[in-house]
């Protein structure tokens, strides 16, 4: 049975979130003159039928992994405070660096369970994380990093397994700004991948795939000049590189769909791009465009759109300003089968977007629910918060992220019952 829809949070747990945090001195007065978004109402606001939050591989830090019974401790904790606040999706990290948090055929284990790449916990974390997401209503989609086996010489620490690709097949891989990641214009690499996206959907009851903006790493010629040459393409490069990332995406895309007919689930797969698109089409070599309004790639695009409002680069260009950014691409043509989504960055609470007109919407305690109502007011279909410990592990600026987390409560139930 499908999840996503199911109505999460009631407006009395709403209220109560609220109350709570107002009796703690988390909440501030809400000011009116401190409202910054600047969306035009719409004449019917739709409501964001998809609100999730990231579980990254960072936030392994804050859960104790000795054993099943400790992981599920904080796990269950983690479900709580995402259903507390009205969220109905949990997009969880399963494969950062060409490992797992699962037992695999196809990859080691993840040393984020145990500190060693390969070492085995005695315990399934991803289990864990699908049944405390569902026991609460929470739909749970498989985050992959397709090509990314290491980002630098500390991530992951310490050595590689040996049955990793980067040992079991370094025809495969590159090295590229200091990491290795697998070689996208590999054919056998974009199998693999596939494969392993198969292995999640068939052994695990996830929701969905998504993947991030992590595509060609650098765009260097240099980093596939020989496997360019060899390929006899008419093509550019930069258009045979992004035909290379196509190719991968469809090839998910209908494994995705073939696990779906096979086993009658809901399934879906998703792709959060960078907020700037010239930076997807020509430094990753991701046509996000094509992906957004042809049938075939992708169920949904979620943007990263990490700026605030009135947000101004040193040009004076205020292009990445929140409302104008959200406003372009919407106007993105768009398949009628495809969502649009919006990646909000909760990591900036407490502190700023770097733009060159001051602001202190960061430091308002309401910003973020500010800008779901912009995203109801434009059409859009939903949005995801970047992430977990910035609203629960906020450090000094936990009190602003407390009184966020109430202003989404109380926006999201709205939703929840609609």
């Amino acid at each position: 049975m499908k999840r996503r829809w199911a109505r999460l949070l009631t407006a009395g747990l709403a209220a109560a979130l609220t109350a709570l945090l107002a009796g703690c001195g988390g909440e501030p007065a809400r000011d009116p003159s401190r409202d910054f978004t600047t969306a035009e109402s719409a004449a019917a606001p739709s409501t964001l039928g998809y609100r999730a939050m990231w579980i990254s591989y960072l936030e392994w830090t804050g859960l104790d992994t000795a054993s099943a019974e400790t992981f599920t401790a904080g796990v269950s904790a983690m479900m709580d405070n995402c259903a507390a606040m009205g969220l109905d999706t949990v997009i969880v990290q399963v494969r950062p660096f060409g490992d797992a948090i699962y037992p695999s055929e196809l990859f080691p284990w993840s040393h984020l369970v145990t500190g060693v790449q390969g070492q085995d916990p005695g315990y399934d974390p991803l289990a864990i994380f699908v049944q405390q997401a569902h026991a609460r209503g929470l739909a749970i989609e498989a985050w992959i990093n397709p090509y990314r086996l290491r980002l630098n010489d500390n991530v992951p620490a310490g050595e590689l397994a040996q049955n990793g690709l980067a040992a079991a097949h370094p025809e495969w891989v590159k090295q590229a700004a200091g990491g290795l990641y697998l070689d996208p214009s590999n054919p056998q690499v974009r199998e693999y991948i596939c494969d392993g996206v198969e292995e999640v959907l068939r052994r695990y009851e996830v929701d969905g795939v998504q993947f991030d903006d992590y595509f060609y790493p650098v765009t260097d010629e240099e980093f596939d000049a020989a496997e360019y040459a060899a390929s006899g393409t008419q093509l550019p490069l930069a258009d045979w590189r992004r035909e290379n990332v196509n190719a991968l995406v469809r090839s998910v895309y209908e494994t995705v769909r073939r696990v779906q007919d096979e086993t009658g689930r809901s399934l879906v797969f998703g792709i959060s791009p960078q907020g700037n698109n010239d930076n997807n089409y020509n430094g990753q070599y991701s046509d996000v465009g094509l992906w957004l309004s042809q049938p075939g790639y992708v169920d949904y695009v979620m943007p990263q759109v990490y700026w605030g409002y009135h947000y101004t680069l040193q040009s004076g260009s205020d292009r990445f300003a929140f409302e104008n950014i959200v406003r372009e691409w919407m106007e993105m043509p768009r398949a009628q089968e495809v969502r649009l989504y919006f990646g909000l960055g909760a990591y900036r609470v407490g502190a700023s977007d770097g733009s060159s007109t001051p602001s202190d919407e960061w430091s308002s305690g309401h910003n973020l629910a500010d800008m779901t109502d912009t995203l109801r007011a434009a059409g859009a279909d939903g949005y995801a918060l970047y992430r977990y410990d910035s609203l629960l592990r906020a450090g000094e600026y936990q009190a602003l992220a407390d009184a966020e987390r109430a202003a989404l409560a109380e926006k999201n139930a709205q939703d929840a019952q609609a």
